[in-house]
């Protein structure tokens, strides 16, 4: 199979999906490279020599990396301080690649040789107990994060997303099936005055429109309006 230009963009991303190119993951960023939407100097975890593998690609020339997107650095690893914790699994649903274990109103940990160091646990801790700490030394970029690193990183990431997708269409079914046996329910309601029928057609209403709504997610369009 021929690998699209996207393809062997993202071959050549560090894969922490951090979201710093200003993407929601790097796979987005590489369709953007490739469309042209982005620059190939996005992307500080790759550093500099990202850049220059992105450039040998493309044939764009090699440029520093944009400040806006971040720095160049050496490669943390998320901390939890475990005295500070509440178990509010808010960090565990931000990692991007399963890093984090626990449950809820557990303490949490990380696993180091998972994190990919992508800070994205931090901003939703409610009491700040997570650090980033560098472990690399002076080494960052690719010189701080093998190949095999960002394969392993890329795995677990697709690996979550297939879950998350496979979670809430579950979900999604069960709330369906709930749905018609209300409607059903409601059906089977004895109706022998005017004001009762009202009802009963106001209650199939209501659950018809939230089952419409429902099918418009799944669909992946935007659920009606509600009118007022």
């Amino acid at each position: 199979m021929t690998k699209t230009l996207a393809d062997q963009i993202e071959d050549l991303l560090p894969q922490t999906q951090c979201t710093k190119c200003g993407y929601a993951a790097c796979r987005p960023y590489a369709e953007a490279i490739a469309s042209g939407e982005a620059g190939i100097n996005q992307c500080p975890p790759g550093g500099m020599e990202g850049v220059r593998r992105l450039s040998a690609l493309t044939g764009r020339p090699v440029i520093p990396i944009n400040p806006v997107n971040g720095i160049e650095r050496p490669r943390p690893v998320a901390f939890i301080d475990e005295a500070l914790c509440i178990g509010c699994t808010l960090c565990i649903q931000a990692c991007p690649v399963d890093a984090i274990l626990g449950a809820a109103k557990q303490m949490h940990t990380i696993l180091p040789s998972l994190c990919t160091g992508c800070d994205l646990c931090v901003a939703p801790c409610p009491v700040d107990c997570i650090s980033m700490i560098p472990i690399t030394g002076e080494l960052t970029g690719w010189a701080a994060w093998s190949q095999q690193d960002a394969d392993a990183a890329r795995a677990r990431h697709d690996f979550r997303s297939e879950r998350l997708k496979r979670e809430k269409d579950e979900n999604e079914a069960r709330l369906a099936a709930k749905a018609i046996e209300k409607m059903r329910a409601v059906t089977a309601e004895e109706s022998n005055t005017p004001e009762e029928l009202a009802e009963k057609e106001r209650k199939r209403a209501i659950i018809a429109a939230a089952m419409e709504r429902a099918r418009q997610r799944a669909a992946g369009s935007p659920p009606p309006e509600k009118k007022d």
